[in-house]
Parts: C-alpha cells; sequence; structure tokens
C-alpha cells in the first residue's frame, strides 16, 4: 500500500482507511487492525458514537504511534442534556476529554466534526477546535457530512484569522451515491482536502452481498444495475466485486480514501486488495454508464457553456486547463 499526505499537511496516509465501527469483538479488532497494518495500512477511524469502538481500540492497539487514530464528536453523550450534543466548545471540550480516556491516549491524530450543527457559529468550532490544536491534544481536524458552503466558509475563517483549516472532508461515495461529485468534491480538492469516503460497497450491495446481508427483494432496477456491472467487470479482472467497487472510488479522484470496513479479517485482507486494483479506463466507464447520474445544475449547465462560442467566444475549445 501506497501513502498519500493528509490534505495540505505532512502527515502521510494509506491509500485505504479502516473503519471500525461494525467491529464489536475485541480479539477479532486486533486480528484485523494486524491484517490491515501488514498490508501497509495506518489510519484507524472510529467516532465517540459507535459504541464501544473507541474503548476497544485503547484496548488492542499496542503500536499507538505506528497509527494515525481519527475519531469524531458532534453526536449526543446524554440525550437529557441539550449540551450534549453539538458543534459548540463546551461539547467539543468534553467530547474530547472522553475519546482521549477511551483510546487511551494523549492525542488524537484527526478529529472530525461529525456532522454539521446549524444552531453553532462555524466560528466558534473553528476557534475551539484550533484551541485544542494548540493544546496539543489535537493534531489535525477534518469535518463529516456537511454542505460545501460551510466547509469553504470554515476554511476561509481559518486562513484569514490564522486558525487550524479542515484538512479532511469524510463523506458517503459510491457508484450508486454520487452526489458529492456535484460540490463537495469538487470544493475538496480546491482547498487540497483529503477526502475520506464511507460506504463504497453501499451496504454491501456491490460486494455481492445479496443474500447475505442484503435482502433481494430490497433491491431497486438500479441497485441490480450496479451490482451486475461491478460484478461483470470484476470477472473480467478476474478480481472480487468490493475490490472493484472501492477501486472505483479511488479513479475518480485522486483525494478520495476509501474506508474499508470489516467484521472479519478475511472481509479486509479481500478490501485491502483494491489498493493494487488500477481499473482500465474502459472499465471505468462502464461503471459509469450503468446507472444513471447527472450533476444537474449548476454542473452540467457549465461543462456545456465552456465550449460554447458563445459564452467564451470562437477559441473556447482551444484553451488547456492546468493540471491538477
Amino acid at each position: 500500500m501506497r501513502y498519500r499526505l493528509f490534505g495540505r499537511t505532512g502527515l502521510r496516509v494509506s491509500e485505504l482507511v479502516l473503519g471500525t465501527m461494525v467491529i464489536d469483538d475485541a480479539r477479532e479488532c486486533r486480528r484485523i487492525i494486524d491484517a490491515y497494518a501488514d498490508a501497509g495500512g495506518n489510519v484507524l477511524d472510529t467516532a465517540s458514537a459507535y459504541g464501544e469502538s473507541e474503548s476497544m481500540l485503547g484496548t488492542v492497539v499496542d503500536r499507538r504511534d505506528r497509527f494515525i487514530i481519527g475519531t469524531k464528536y458532534t453526536l449526543s453523550r446524554d440525550a437529557a442534556d441539550p449540551n450534549a450534543s453539538g458543534n459548540h466548545r463546551k461539547n467539543l471540550v468534553l467530547s474530547l476529554e472522553q475519546s482521549l480516556r477511551r483510546l487511551r491516549t494523549d492525542y488524537v491524530d484527526i478529529y472530525w466534526v461529525h456532522i454539521w450543527d446549524r444552531h453553532t457559529p462555524v466560528e466558534e468550532t473553528m476557534r475551539a477546535l484550533d484551541d485544542a490544536v494548540r493544546a496539543g491534544k489535537i493534531l489535525h481536524i477534518g469535518v463529516s457530512d456537511a454542505p460545501a458552503w460551510v466547509v469553504s466558509r470554515a476554511n476561509t475563517l481559518a486562513q484569514w484569522r490564522d486558525w487550524t483549516p479542515f484538512a479532511g472532508l469524510q463523506v458517503p461515495y459510491n457508484l450508486l451515491n454520487r452526489d458529492v461529485e456535484r460540490e463537495l468534491l469538487p470544493m475538496a480538492e480546491a482547498f487540497g482536502m483529503s477526502v475520506t469516503t464511507w460506504a463504497p460497497l453501499a451496504a454491501g450491495v456491490l460486494s455481492g452481498a445479496v443474500g447475505r446481508r442484503v435482502d433481494p427483494a430490497a433491491l431497486t432496477e438500479r441497485d441490480r444495475a450496479a451490482a451486475a456491472a461491478v460484478r461483470k467487470v470484476a470477472d473480467e479482472l478476474g478480481v472480487r466485486p468490493a475490490q472493484v467497487a472501492i477501486a472505483w472510488t479511488r479513479s475518480k479522484s485522486p483525494a478520495v480514501l476509501p474506508i474499508v470496513g470489516a467484521s472479519r479479517v478475511a472481509q479486509i485482507v479481500e478490501n485491502v486488495g483494491a489498493a493494487d486494483l488500477v481499473l482500465p479506463a474502459e472499465a471505468v466507464e462502464e461503471l459509469d454508464s450503468a446507472v444513471e447520474f447527472r450533476l444537474g445544475f449548476p454542473g452540467d449547465f457549465i461543462a456545456e457553456c465552456e465550449t460554447n462560442p458563445f459564452v467564451f467566444g470562437d477559441n473556447a475549445t482551444k484553451v488547456d486547463a492546468w493540471p491538477s
């Protein structure tokens, strides 16, 4: 497995991130992490709301400094307390201290805002995160499940006020759910952010798990078309469907770092095989065309205008874009 820089930082992170939300057995957790590390993986993703995940990691991770540990806050710690959730300073401070105790560590490599909180000013969140970075309890920060305009505003404020900016964005992304291509992915690329993507297998639909974890009766025609296309490409390349589905997400942008979950060692061994799979261009095109997707307005409209002489003159098609 190769490594990439996390956003515009010097932190080296592996091409695939290990998601720990579904691991519920400490012994199996240790084996999964060992198999992931043996393949070169070094990023562990968890959250304060993932049940016993943080505590389990705190118990089984022996070589703590060899791993990049990311956890999240926002979700409620106490349903009866209105201040036990949200992105405000009080919840951040208390959630972070709780996570540090559970993880048995003095610092978190990446601290993620778990979801946008409409009631907390973004200035308060960014300043509180920066204070925690300056205190040495957090090394880098990221944001999950938020609109592109919120993230853009947050990072612009950070730039203006010399606060720590978001280096990472976490979003769902797979062949069946490409919404992030409209605004979030271009925004992240423009800010130089890494994008850790969850659900690359669409809850098992794209991995061939139908009948085991996915009820066939619940599948739509769109689901079936995507699964069939993934299976066809996998058969042609002699690899597993899960590897094709994960590799597809990586093919769309160098910023993408898929989160691969596993509850058994065999699953993580299969999934990390996607790191060595580079899909041919024709395979990517075949997968793209298997299910309908449109950027919609303004993406499609702008793309049409870029080659229109009425908009950009007679030389509209002679301008080469700056390489990204």
